[in-house]
Protein backbone atom coordinates (compact mmCIF):
# COMPACT_ATOMS: atom_id res chain seq x y z
CA UNK A 1 0.00 0.00 0.00
CA UNK A 2 1.51 3.67 -0.70
CA UNK A 3 1.60 6.48 1.87
CA UNK A 4 0.35 9.84 0.74
CA UNK A 5 1.23 12.85 2.90
CA UNK A 6 0.28 16.46 2.87
CA UNK A 7 2.14 18.81 4.74
CA UNK A 8 0.61 22.73 5.86
CA UNK A 9 3.28 25.16 6.22
CA UNK A 10 3.32 28.63 6.71
CA UNK A 11 6.92 31.14 6.98
CA UNK A 12 7.07 34.57 8.60
CA UNK A 13 5.52 37.41 6.97
CA UNK A 14 7.60 38.18 3.61
CA UNK A 15 9.51 35.27 3.68
CA UNK A 16 7.61 33.27 1.04
CA UNK A 17 10.26 32.97 -0.96
CA UNK A 18 12.77 31.30 1.33
CA UNK A 19 10.63 28.81 1.61
CA UNK A 20 10.21 28.30 -1.90
CA UNK A 21 14.69 28.40 -2.19
CA UNK A 22 14.61 26.08 0.89
CA UNK A 23 12.39 23.62 -0.89
CA UNK A 24 14.26 24.20 -4.27
CA UNK A 25 17.55 22.76 -2.81
CA UNK A 26 15.94 19.56 -0.82
CA UNK A 27 13.62 18.32 -3.13
CA UNK A 28 16.23 16.59 -5.63
CA UNK A 29 17.46 14.96 -2.67
CA UNK A 30 14.26 13.77 -1.31
CA UNK A 31 13.11 12.88 -4.78
CA UNK A 32 16.14 10.93 -5.42
CA UNK A 33 15.10 8.81 -1.93
CA UNK A 34 14.42 5.36 -2.28
CA UNK A 35 10.47 4.80 -2.45
CA UNK A 36 9.59 8.59 -3.24
CA UNK A 37 7.34 8.64 -5.45
CA UNK A 38 6.31 12.29 -5.47
CA UNK A 39 7.26 15.53 -3.43
CA UNK A 40 5.74 18.81 -4.73
CA UNK A 41 5.34 22.52 -2.96
CA UNK A 42 2.55 24.42 -3.41
CA UNK A 43 1.61 27.67 -2.60
CA UNK A 44 -1.70 28.78 -1.58
CA UNK A 45 -3.79 30.99 -3.74
CA UNK A 46 -3.83 34.22 -2.37
CA UNK A 47 -0.72 33.90 0.26
CA UNK A 48 2.53 34.55 -0.12
CA UNK A 49 3.61 32.45 3.39
CA UNK A 50 1.39 30.14 3.00
CA UNK A 51 2.26 26.31 1.10
CA UNK A 52 1.19 22.83 1.08
CA UNK A 53 3.44 19.88 0.81
CA UNK A 54 1.86 16.83 -1.48
CA UNK A 55 4.01 13.59 -1.02
CA UNK A 56 3.75 9.90 -2.11
CA UNK A 57 5.35 7.66 -0.86
CA UNK A 58 6.02 3.37 -1.64
CA UNK A 59 5.87 2.39 1.26
CA UNK A 60 5.44 3.08 5.25
CA UNK A 61 9.05 2.04 5.60
CA UNK A 62 9.73 4.40 2.85
CA UNK A 63 7.91 7.18 4.44
CA UNK A 64 10.02 6.56 8.06
CA UNK A 65 13.49 6.41 6.48
CA UNK A 66 12.46 10.12 4.76
CA UNK A 67 11.85 10.95 7.93
CA UNK A 68 15.11 10.13 9.54
CA UNK A 69 17.26 10.90 6.59
CA UNK A 70 19.59 13.40 7.14
CA UNK A 71 19.03 15.96 4.87
CA UNK A 72 15.63 16.33 6.21
CA UNK A 73 17.07 16.56 9.95
CA UNK A 74 19.32 19.57 8.07
CA UNK A 75 16.11 21.50 6.52
CA UNK A 76 14.25 21.38 10.24
CA UNK A 77 16.86 22.97 11.76
CA UNK A 78 17.08 25.61 8.99
CA UNK A 79 13.03 25.92 8.36
CA UNK A 80 12.92 27.79 11.46
CA UNK A 81 14.73 30.94 10.63
CA UNK A 82 11.81 31.49 8.35
CA UNK A 83 8.73 29.35 9.60
CA UNK A 84 6.26 30.88 11.57
CA UNK A 85 5.59 27.40 13.55
CA UNK A 86 5.80 23.69 13.21
CA UNK A 87 4.26 22.04 9.72
CA UNK A 88 1.13 20.54 10.46
CA UNK A 89 1.22 16.96 8.72
CA UNK A 90 -1.42 15.22 7.81
CA UNK A 91 -0.60 10.97 6.64
CA UNK A 92 -4.05 10.55 4.23
CA UNK A 93 -5.62 7.32 2.57
CA UNK A 94 -8.31 7.40 0.26
CA UNK A 95 -11.31 6.69 0.83
CA UNK A 96 -13.72 4.52 -1.68
CA UNK A 97 -16.60 6.21 -3.25
CA UNK A 98 -19.24 4.71 -4.91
Amino acid sequence: MTIRVVVSVETKAGLGERQVQAFAKLAPLVRAESGCLRYDLHRVVGSEEKFVILEHWESAEALAAHAEAPHMRDAAAANKEFRAGPAQVLVIDGVAVR
